[in-house]
């Protein structure tokens, strides 16, 4: 992992983004730890802000975190955050990040908002500049739709 990271850089990338799951089944924390020596363009690190993914974040400083909803088990990330019902939280958690000096993004999932609470993409970004991120991510069904089918994995909207 650490010589493909290096790569990566040499070969002109302008960053390096993972994205640790609590179970561990890919990318592990530790790699986090160890790619932090190593990563000399932007790193961002994608998570659910779980106490251990914080810690980890506040530990390494990257240059951004991604926060993203994902449940322990799941497989892949089809959902973002809901940053009507999330604000409060989301806001507490990315104070935090502030104050370390570390840029925030939050993934969103447009699509899920408007079907269900009937708003508009310009209204899910107001709510996100309310919560004071430095960015958002928007979550596209289409591909992970895609994927599930090819994969013939059941679907886990939440």
């Amino acid at each position: 992992l650490l010589e493909v990271a290096k790569d990566i850089q040499a070969f002109g990338a302008q960053g390096i983004t993972i994205h640790p799951r609590p179970d561990e089944r890919h990318i592990r924390y530790q790699d986090a730890y160890d790619l932090k020596e190593i990563v000399t363009t932007e790193f961002n690190i994608e998570g659910n802000p779980i106490p251990k993914f914080v810690n980890m974040v506040l530990e390494i400083k990257p240059t951004q975190v991604t926060l993203v909803p994902d449940t322990i088990n799941q497989i892949t990330s089809n959902a973002g955050w809901d940053t009507i019902t999330n604000q409060s939280y989301l806001k507490d958690v990315i104070i935090e990040f502030k104050n370390a000096g570390i840029r925030t993004s939050i993934f969103i999932d447009t699509d899920k908002v408007y079907q269900y609470l009937n708003y508009n993409i310009e209204y899910i970004i107001l709510m996100s500049m309310r919560i004071d991120t430095s960015a958002y991510d928007k979550m596209t069904h289409k591909g992970v739709s895609k994927w599930q089918k090819q994969a013939d994995l059941p679907k886990v909207w939440y």
